[in-house]
């Protein structure tokens, strides 16, 4: 088995009385893509923080590309993008990413080809326009973003870490970004990044660790993990909307523990002991016409809604 990229054992972290980690650990695959869940406050930064030695742990160890946590030499082996954006506003762009590069020990020769292919790749540069010579201050807070995504990649790090890199992205630039994460992964590059947007992770990531109160619910590879809870979930797609007669069906006790409604898309989570073949025969007797009825693996959403609670659900299906 490969060395794993990041190790932690047991890492707890306390701020005055509140505990912010308790006692957590992980294991993350070399050349994977790993997710780091949870809704706003579950203790997803403070964990990317004590990795990267900005806080210590009070308690347990991390172990970072099989280094001794805080070894001076893992500095060029990283990038970092971290919640809190933060760029020299008045500085030009391009002079941004020089400085960015050259801390992290990125040869002058062939710098400015480097930083150009980065920019055209996420629209900075080219068709006319040259966001390279702005002040960072006068870009948007995308383009921010962006400009300083690739300052953590401009280095060819063998390790990536991005707390909530999604926020704040319009949906062009987030798959720009997403693309950019697997195709890191193509090259053998590990990353990890925490979101509380589910999709996301369930989209790109082979593990994950779902965290809630400073401590673990669960992790594992993400098939592994939608395997492990069993397929008590139904997907079903009307043709037109659920008639009312059909609506009474959904909310049935007996058939139907919980019920997520998309409009035409309906996820149903199954009472303990009904029979799927049940819920689709009353559906059928209310002239209800389906276009699928199917079971499925349930999302990590729905997973973490099972493990944790429905009072977290507006903080996971947020943005931001």
């Amino acid at each position: 088995m490969n060395e794993p990229a990041i190790l932690i054992d047991q890492i707890s972290k306390r701020f005055a009385s509140h505990v912010a980690v308790r006692e957590l650990s992980l294991r993350v695959p070399t050349g994977s893509v790993y997710g780091l869940l949870g809704p706003n406050g579950a203790g997803k930064t403070t964990t990317i923080r004590m990795i990267l030695n900005i806080l210590v742990p009070d308690t347990g160890s991390v172990t970072l590309l099989g280094r001794t946590h805080g070894d001076a030499s893992l500095n060029d082996r990283i990038g970092y993008l971290p919640e809190e954006r933060g760029l020299y506003r008045k500085m030009r762009v391009r002079d941004v990413l020089r400085f960015l590069a050259r801390l992290k020990a990125v040869p002058s020769a062939g710098l400015d080809a480097r930083i150009d292919r980065w920019l055209e790749r996420f629209q900075l540069r080219g068709s006319g326009e040259d966001w390279s010579r702005a002040r960072v201050d006068e870009l948007s807070r995308g383009m921010q973003q962006k400009v300083q995504f690739i300052g953590a990649l401009l280095h060819d790090p063998e390790l990536v870490i991005l707390d909530e890199p999604f926020s704040g992205l319009d949906p062009v630039n987030a798959q720009a970004l997403k693309d950019t994460v697997l195709e890191l992964r193509t090259k053998g590059r590990t990353v990890i990044f925490s979101t509380h947007v589910m999709e996301n992770a369930e989209r790109m990531c082979d593990a994950v660790c779902i965290v809630a109160g400073g401590e673990k619910v669960l992790d594992g590879p993400v098939s592994e993990v939608r395997a492990v809870h069993g397929s008590r979930v139904v997907m079903i797609q009307f043709e037109s909307a659920p008639t009312a007669e059909a609506n009474v069906v959904l909310r049935d006790p007996a058939l139907v523990r919980h019920y997520n409604d998309a409009h035409l898309t309906v996820e149903v989570e199954l009472a303990a002991d009904a029979d799927p073949q049940a819920l689709l025969a009353r559906l059928v007797t209310t002239g209800a016409r389906l276009e699928r009825f199917e079971l499925v693996r349930p999302s990590l959403h729905r997973i973490f809604l099972e493990k944790v609670g429905a009072q977290v659900e507006v903080g996971l299906s947020g943005h931001g």
